[in-house]
């Protein structure tokens, strides 16, 4: 087991000077190797020309919220997903589910608006919210993952909590990657080779993004 408590110190941080600002980052974890945040309307309109001058080969990937339920499309989602593009960073798309809803219907939401392309990160199912109980919010789920995965063919990455990781879905879903938010000091279990992504901070500041935003480790080290 590797030792997580040293990252929360932040008395060590790679920087990035430019005239965009700083950026500050903890050191990467044992086992970790790269950094990305993920975005959504809360953000608002980025700057991202302010940001990736600032981040520079930072930030190596970029998650971006484009739908929730059964109609809603994050007004952020289309504006972003372009200039993620033509700055060429890699990054992906994640939909927040809502477990009572219908969840081949939410799929079928997904992938209306977002088309897959070349490069581009794994789909993400955000589960957050609680079913009517294990067993329903974990076979909603899993209707969910396969209709994204047969129309992509990307196997969809799982973000939850360090909670409900531990407490819902250990052992359900053995084929898939896990995505983990954890902003606790004591963190225990992140060496299991189904986490591939941490979520280490929601106070996270980079120029040209008003206000916080998350960062995240990841296991990957990318392109």
């Amino acid at each position: 087991m590797f030792i997580l408590l040293a990252v929360f110190t932040y008395q060590k941080f790679t920087e990035a000077k430019t005239g965009g600002g700083i950026l500050n980052l903890p050191e990467l974890p044992d086992g970790f190797s790269s950094y990305g945040i993920d975005i959504s309307h809360h953000q608002g309109d980025i700057d991202w020309n302010t940001t990736f001058k600032a981040t520079d080969s930072l930030l190596s990937f970029v998650y971006c919220k484009a739908t929730e339920g059964l109609n809603h499309v994050d007004s952020q989602w289309k504006n972003n997903r372009e200039e993620l593009n033509s700055h060429g960073t890699r990054n992906g798309a994640y939909h927040f589910f809502l477990p009572k809803k219908d969840p081949l219907l939410q799929a079928k939401h997904f992938l209306k608006n977002y088309s897959a392309q070349e490069g581009d990160l794994p789909p993400v199912l955000d589960v957050e919210v609680e079913g009517k109980s294990n067993a329903q919010l974990i076979e909603n789920m899993k209707i969910w993952l396969k209709k994204v995965e047969e129309v992509t063919g990307m196997r969809p990455v799982i973000y939850t909590s360090h909670h409900f990781y531990r407490t819902k879905f250990t052992a359900q879903f053995n084929n898939h990657k896990f995505w983990i938010a954890n902003y606790n000091r004591n963190v225990s279990n992140l060496e299991d080779e189904q986490i591939i992504h941490w979520q280490f901070s929601d106070e996270g500041t980079v120029p040209g993004i008003e206000g916080f935003v998350d960062f995240n480790f990841s296991k990957i080290e990318f392109d």
